[in-house]
């Protein structure tokens, strides 16, 4: 009999643990400071109309966007209350000076992180126009009556964004819980590869894969740069002043969005056939930032969410009736 190719799964890190997303449910594992593990489980459910619009062809990649931003939140919403009862303590001191002082800034970047996670989809929205207008605002006052070139112009814009993102990562990732945050994002990606592969999920097995993985958000990030410049190219996406190139970067938006979700879908299927495969470096080498090798415990931790997301998958699939709600 033919091999059952494994289940898709996709994930992300939060603090101080890892989010699954199984058929069914998510499900995130925690590890507080006494070493204990900890799991959120929702049920996922998606209304109709949403269930819809993820069948249809460059609409989908929007709609999951959205979607998944809302839901993760949740989740990190989750690890941040976890964190910040372990920071305080049990005799419920303010710990903000003991952070600054012994953690190199991570009550900032837990602040930062908390922020992104109270605003869901507000600040995936607000993050994608800025990361789509600062670059070619920048690009325009810099070298906008330099030359006609609009494909010139095109290419320098996405060189920014580039430049920006490489330099935000880069910074951030100095910041102790953004270290471990980026950590328990490599184990995640370890321990689906390892399942992938077909292996037993133990410590020693998940370690011996790459922390880089195909499906990869950040693989997402840099292709919408690369469908950018070609969509903004198009001699019908011409500008004759900052004001109207802005506009059509805005304009444009969810059609670089949805596109570039396509092509990344592309690149996952083709990724096992020589050369073609090669289209998916550019992510992969971005991953180089938004990944660290974790460590043991992390890795513990990733395995015990992505079994516990198992288990109850099994379990809600045996009961017909309430698979179909939450499917």
């Amino acid at each position: 009999m033919p091999q059952t190719k494994p289940a898709l799964y996709g994930g992300q890190a939060v603090i101080e643990g890892v989010m699954f997303s199984g058929k069914h449910v998510n499900v995130t594992a925690v590890r507080r400071k006494n070493d204990e593990i900890v799991f959120y489980e929702m049920p996922k459910t998606t209304k109709p109309w949403v269930k819809t619009l993820l069948k249809v062809p460059f609409v989908r990649g929007i709609v999951g966007l959205i979607d998944s931003s809302a839901k993760g939140s949740q989740h990190l919403n989750f690890s941040i209350e976890q964190y910040a009862e372990d920071e305080a303590g049990a005799d419920g001191k303010d710990t903000a000076e003991k952070d600054k002082k012994e953690d190199g800034g991570s009550f900032w970047s837990l602040s930062m992180i908390f922020g992104v996670a109270v605003a869901g989809v507000i600040s995936f929205v607000l993050g994608k126009l800025a990361f789509t207008v600062v670059p070619a605002a920048v690009e325009e006052l810099l070298f906008g009556k330099s030359f006609d070139n609009i494909v010139l112009h095109n290419l320098i814009e996405g060189l920014i964004k580039i430049i920006f993102l490489l330099g935000y990562l880069y910074a951030i990732s100095f910041t102790p819980l953004i270290k471990r945050l980026f950590q328990y994002h490599g184990a995640e990606h370890k321990v689906i590869s390892c399942y992938e592969a077909g292996e037993e999920l133990t410590v020693q097995n998940v370690q011996k894969y790459t922390r880089l993985h195909y499906r990869c958000g950040s693989s997402f990030i840099v292709l919408s740069v690369i469908v950018g410049v070609i969509l903004y190219s198009m001699p019908f996406f011409e500008w004759n002043s900052i004001w109207e190139r802005i506009y059509i970067r805005i304009l444009l938006l969810p059609v670089v969005l949805g596109v570039s979700y396509e092509v990344l879908r592309l690149t996952n299927a083709v990724r096992d056939i020589p050369v073609l495969r090669y289209l998916g470096y550019p992510g992969l080498w971005l991953q180089l930032l938004t990944t660290k090798e974790p460590t043991d415990d992390q890795v513990a931790v990733s395995i015990a969410s992505f079994n516990r997301m198992r288990e109850l998958d099994a379990q809600i699939s045996e009961q017909p009736g309430q698979a179909a709600v939450n499917a």
